[in-house]
C-alpha cells in the first residue's frame, strides 16, 4: 500500500506508472469504459494528459487513498477517472465516467 500522496506527486506517480510501471484495470473500470463506448486508448489520454483537482479519498474497505483524475480527449468529451496505487510502480483503475460541463 503507498501513502496519501499530494496531488502533484500523485500525478507524477500515475505517469511514471505509465511509462515504466504497470497499470491494471479493475472489473468495474472495464465495465465503465464499455458503457461509455470508450477504449484504452481514451483512458491513456486522460491518465497521461489530465489533472487532479481534488484531494484523495481514503477507501474505507481497501484502506488504499483514492485519486481522481479529469481530462478531454480529442472528439471533446471530458472523463473523470478514479484510481489508486497498490505498489509505488502499480496503478490500479477503479472506475472511468464521463463529466458534464456547465455551458
Amino acid at each position: 500500500m503507498v501513502d496519501r500522496l499530494t496531488q502533484t506527486d500523485a500525478a507524477g506517480l500515475l505517469r511514471h506508472c505509465l511509462e515504466q510501471g504497470t497499470v491494471v484495470p479493475g472489473k468495474h473500470f472495464r465495465a465503465a469504459l464499455k458503457d461509455e463506448g470508450l477504449d484504452m486508448l481514451d483512458a491513456r489520454h486522460v491518465l497521461k494528459n489530465g489533472r487532479i483537482y481534488n484531494e484523495p479519498e481514503l477507501h474505507a474497505k481497501s484502506g488504499d487513498w483514492n485519486y481522481r483524475i479529469e481530462g478531454q480527449i480529442p472528439d471533446g468529451k471530458v472523463l473523470g477517472i478514479v484510481f489508486s496505487f497498490k505498489e509505488i510502480d502499480s496503478v490500479f483503475l477503479v472506475t472511468i465516467f464521463s463529466i458534464q460541463r456547465l455551458p
